[in-house]
C-alpha cells in the first residue's frame, strides 16, 4: 500500500463528518459551542438615554462659559439612582444628582462630572465649573444595539461577551451546534490501569486517559468506552453501543498491519473503512470508517482509528481527529486547526528523507527580537511520551534532510 498524502487524508475525513444538526441550547450552557443561526436585536440596548457617570443632570445651555474662575450655581430638584423611574424633570437654573447607569430626566440634555461640582446649602444647590455640550457623558437609547441589527453572526463561537449579549437581549436560548459526544476506547491484550506490578509484557494505558483529556481540552464531551481486549466479539459491542451513545469514536492502537488488529476487522464489517499508511511521521497508520447509529440507517458515526504508540497517537489527534470533530461542532473551514506561526531553529532538527512529513515535538518561544524560537523537546521516538510533556508545538518538516541553526521553520502551537 502506497503512502497517502496528508491533505488527501484530512479530506477523505472531513467529506465524511458533516456540522452536527442545530439544537436550541440554554444560554449559560452554550459557552464554546458554535452558533447556528443569525441573533438579530429586537430591542434598542440600552432602551433608554441614561448617565455614564456620576454627577448632575442639566441643561447645557445653562453651563455655557462655567469654569473654575466663573462657576454656575443651580438648584438640585432631586436624585435619580440607576434602576429608578425618571419621573423628574429638568427646568432652567434646576439640577438632578444622578448616578451611572440612572435614566437621563427629562429636559436635561447632558451630565457634568461629580469631580467638576461642589454642593451648597446641605444638597439644594450645586456649585458646577464646567461647561458641557449636549450629550456630554450621555448614553443614548440604542447606541450599543439597535432593533434589526445583526449582533452574533451564525458560524462563530460563543464567547463570554457573547453570553453578556445574549443576556443583555433577554435571550434564555441560543441556536448551536452541540458539542460533538466522542467516545474513547483502547484496545490490547497488554493494556492495564492503575498502579501495582506489571505481569509480563504489560503496559500502563496512558493513551485512553490522555486522549480523553484531549477531547475534553478541545470542547468536546469525553466518554470513556474503557478498554477492549483484543477479541472480535468484545470490540463489536463496545463500537456497537458507543454508535448509540455518541457522535464520534475515536479507538487507540488495532490499526496497523498485523494480524491481532482488530479495530480494522470490525470497521471493515460496517461496509465503510479506509485504512491508510498516511506520508507522515510519527503516525503513520489511521483508519476510519463510519457505523450507523444503532447499527441501521440514518446518521453515521464517524471512527477515528489511531496508532497505538502514544506520541503518533496525539500527532493523529492533532492532524486529522481534532479538525474532523471541530467541522462536526460547527467550526468554519479557516478555524479547524491550531494556529501555525514561522519559526527560527535554535539548533538543529535533523531528519533523514523518507517520503514522509516530519512532526517534531518542540519547545516554542517568542523571543525579544519578536520572532518566535523553536529548540527540540527530546526524544522524538512515537514511543516517547515524555519528551511529548515538555512540547508545546510541533516543527513541520517537509522530506528532506531538516533545518539547520536559524533556519526557519513552520510551526504547529499546540497551546495559547
Amino acid at each position: 500500500m502506497g503512502l497517502v498524502p496528508l491533505a488527501e487524508a484530512r479530506r477523505h475525513v472531513l467529506e465524511r463528518c458533516p456540522p452536527l444538526a442545530p439544537i436550541s441550547m440554554p444560554v449559560g450552557d452554550a459557552l464554546g459551542c458554535v452558533t447556528a443561526a443569525a441573533v438579530v436585536c429586537e430591542e434598542r440596548v440600552p432602551p433608554f438615554d441614561n448617565s455614564a457617570m456620576d454627577g448632575f443632570a442639566l441643561r447645557a445651555a445653562d453651563v455655557t462659559g462655567a469654569g473654575p474662575a466663573s462657576p454656575v450655581v443651580l438648584r438640585v430638584v432631586g436624585t435619580l439612582h440607576a434602576g429608578s423611574s425618571p419621573d423628574l424633570a429638568v427646568g432652567e437654573g434646576e439640577a438632578v444628582r444622578i448616578m451611572t447607569g440612572a435614566p437621563l430626566p427629562a429636559g436635561a440634555d447632558a451630565v457634568v462630572m461629580v469631580e467638576s461640582t461642589t454642593e451648597l446649602d446641605r444638597g439644594g444647590a450645586v456649585e458646577v465649573r464646567e461647561a458641557v455640550p449636549p450629550g456630554r457623558n450621555v448614553r443614548p437609547a440604542g447606541d450599543d444595539l439597535r432593533p434589526g441589527e445583526v449582533v452574533i453572526e451564525a458560524g462563530v463561537e460563543i464567547t463570554p461577551a457573547r453570553v453578556g449579549v445574549l443576556a443583555t437581549l433577554g435571550r434564555e436560548t441560543v441556536e448551536v451546534h452541540p458539542r460533538p459526544r466522542v467516545g474513547v476506547l483502547s484496545t490490547g491484550d497488554e493494556l492495564v490501569d492503575g498502579p501495582g506490578a506489571l505481569g509480563p509484557g504489560q503496559i500502563r494505558d496512558s493513551n485512553r486517559p490522555m486522549l480523553l483529556a484531549l477531547v475534553r481540552a478541545s470542547g468536546f464531551a469525553p466518554v470513556d468506552l474503557g478498554r477492549v481486549p483484543d477479541d472480535l466479539g468484545a470490540i463489536r459491542a463496545v463500537l456497537g453501543s458507543a454508535s448509540r451513545a455518541c457522535d464520534a469514536v475515536i479507538t487507540s492502537g488495532g490499526v496497523s498491519m498485523g494480524q491481532a488488529d482488530l479495530v480494522k476487522v470490525v470497521l471493515d464489517e460496517a461496509g465503510e473503512l479506509r485504512w491508510m499508511q498516511v506520508a507522515i511521521k510519527p503516525a503513520k497508520p489511521f483508519a476510519f470508517g463510519t457505523l450507523a447509529r444503532g447499527g441501521s440507517g440514518g446518521v453515521r458515526v464517524p471512527v477515528f482509528g489511531l496508532p497505538g504508540n502514544p506520541v503518533s497517537s496525539v500527532v493523529s489527534f492533532e492532524l486529522l481527529a481534532r479538525p474532523a470533530l471541530r467541522r462536526m461542532a460547527g467550526f468554519p473551514a479557516d478555524q479547524l486547526d491550531r494556529p501555525r506561526v514561522v519559526a527560527v531553529a535554535d539548533a538543529p532538527l535533523p531528519r533523514r528523507p523518507d517520503g514522509k512529513v516530519h512532526f517534531v515535538r518542540v519547545v516554542c518561544r517568542y523571543g525579544e527580537d519578536g520572532a518566535y524560537h523553536v529548540r527540540s523537546a527530546g526524544g522524538q521516538g512515537s514511543h516517547q511520551l515524555g519528551s511529548l510533556t515538555g512540547a508545546n508545538a510541533l516543527a513541520v518538516l517537509p522530506d528532506g534532510d531538516g533545518a539547520d541553526s536559524g533556519d526557519t521553520v513552520e510551526v504547529i502551537l499546540l497551546q495559547p
